[in-house]
C-alpha cells in the first residue's frame, strides 16, 4: 500500500510538472502553420499596400505564410474588434494605426475594443508624414503667408479630409488648433476624392498623408507647406515641419504597430518582434515603402514597451484633441 500511495504522488507530480511544459509548447513552435495579418481597410488602401510588403517580407523571415486579410468598415474598427476576440495563439494579428488605437477611444461612443485592454502590443513599424497641402493658385507660397491668409480671413478657408474622425481630418484639426486658424472642414468618402476637389481648386487645403501626399508633390499639383512630423521626413526633405515654422511641440505623423490579442504568449510576441526587426532591417524594403509614401520606424522603436509608451501617449495626445474639437462617432 505505501509503494502504491508513492506511486501515485510521484506520479501527481509528474502530472503538475508537465502543465506548462505542455502549455508552452505550442508557443515555442510558433508559427507552424499560416499566420493571419488583418488589415482593417480594403484592399488597395494604403494600410493595404504597406501591409502586403510587410508580410511578404514576414513569411520568409517566419517561414510560414503571412496571409493578409482585409476587414474592412467603420473606419477600420470592424477589423480591429475581430482580431480583439481571436484566440490568443499568435495565429492572427492586426496593423492597427494611429486613427484605430489612438483616435479610436476618444472618436466613437460605444468603441467594440479596448485598444489597451484588448491587445498586447509588438512593435511600432512604420510611419508616414502628415502633409499640409495647399491648391495652386492659393495666394500663400509658404507656411507662414498661409497663416497670416488664414488668420485674415476667417472662417473663409475650406479645408478636405478623408471623412469625419479621420487621420487626414483631425491632423488638420490639430494644426488649426494650435496655429489659431478657424476654417471649415468638408469631408469627403475617401481621400481620393478630397484630393480631387484640392487639386481642382474646389477647397483651399488638405492635410494628405504620405502615401497621397508625395505623388502631387512629384507632379506639383498642390504646394506642400509643411510637414506635420517632429523632424523633416526623409520622404518629403525639402518640406519644412510645422514647428519649424513656428508651431512648438507639434506633430502629427501616421504610424502604423502590430498588436496581438491580450493573453498572447510572451514566446510568440518575442518571435514575431524579432521578425519584425529583421524586416526593417532588410536592406531593399525602405525603398519600396518610400515608393507608397511610408517609412520604417527606428529598430529601437520596434518593440512593445516602446509601442505601450508610445501609445499611451497617443491616446491622452488625441483625446484630448477630439474632445476640443467636439467631433464623435457612434
Amino acid at each position: 500500500m505505501k509503494v502504491c500511495s508513492r506511486l501515485l504522488r510521484a506520479a501527481a507530480v509528474a502530472m503538475t510538472l508537465s502543465v506548462p511544459l505542455a502549455t508552452q509548447a505550442p508557443a515555442q513552435d510558433w508559427p507552424n502553420r499560416a499566420v493571419t495579418l488583418v488589415i482593417p481597410f480594403a484592399a488597395g488602401s494604403a494600410s493595404d499596400v504597406v501591409g502586403r510588403i510587410f508580410a511578404a517580407r514576414l513569411s520568409e523571415v517566419l517561414g510560414q505564410q503571412v496571409v493578409i486579410e482585409n476587414v474592412g468598415g467603420a473606419g477600420g474598427t470592424i477589423g480591429v474588434a475581430r482580431v480583439s476576440k481571436a484566440d490568443p495563439d499568435g495565429y492572427q494579428f492586426v496593423m492597427g494605426g494611429i486613427d484605430t488605437f489612438a483616435m479610436s477611444k476618444a472618436l466613437y461612443k460605444k468603441l467594440p475594443y479596448d485598444p489597451v485592454a484588448d491587445f498586447m502590443p509588438v512593435a511600432l513599424v512604420a510611419e508616414q508624414p502628415i502633409i499640409l497641402m495647399v491648391r495652386k493658385d492659393l495666394p500663400a507660397k509658404t507656411f507662414k503667408d498661409f497663416l497670416a491668409y488664414a488668420k485674415a480671413n476667417p472662417g473663409k478657408l475650406q479645408y478636405g479630409s478623408a471623412g469625419v474622425g479621420s487621420a487626414s481630418h483631425l491632423g488638420c484639426a490639430q494644426l488649426n488648433a494650435a496655429a489659431g486658424i478657424d476654417a471649415v472642414h468638408v469631408p469627403y468618402r475617401g481621400s481620393a476624392p478630397a484630393m480631387q476637389d484640392a487639386i481642382a481648386g474646389r477647397i483651399d487645403y488638405i492635410c494628405a498623408l504620405g502615401a497621397a501626399a508625395i505623388p502631387q508633390m512629384d507632379n506639383k499639383s498642390l504646394n506642400p507647406l509643411a510637414s506635420l512630423t517632429k523632424v523633416r521626413s526623409p520622404l518629403a526633405p525639402d518640406v519644412p515641419t510645422a514647428i519649424e515654422e513656428g508651431i512648438s511641440n507639434f506633430e502629427a505623423p501616421f504610424w502604423s504597430g502590430f498588436f496581438v490579442p491580450k493573453g498572447t504568449p510572451q514566446a510568440v510576441i518575442d518571435k514575431l518582434q524579432k521578425a519584425t526587426v529583421t524586416m526593417i532591417e532588410t536592406p531593399v524594403l525602405p525603398d519600396r515603402l518610400k515608393k507608397v509614401g511610408s517609412a520604417f520606424v527606428p529598430v529601437a522603436q520596434a518593440n512593445p514597451a516602446y509601442l505601450k509608451k508610445f501609445l499611451d501617449s497617443e491616446i491622452d495626445k488625441w483625446g484630448a484633441t477630439i474632445k476640443a474639437s467636439g467631433v464623435s462617432l457612434d
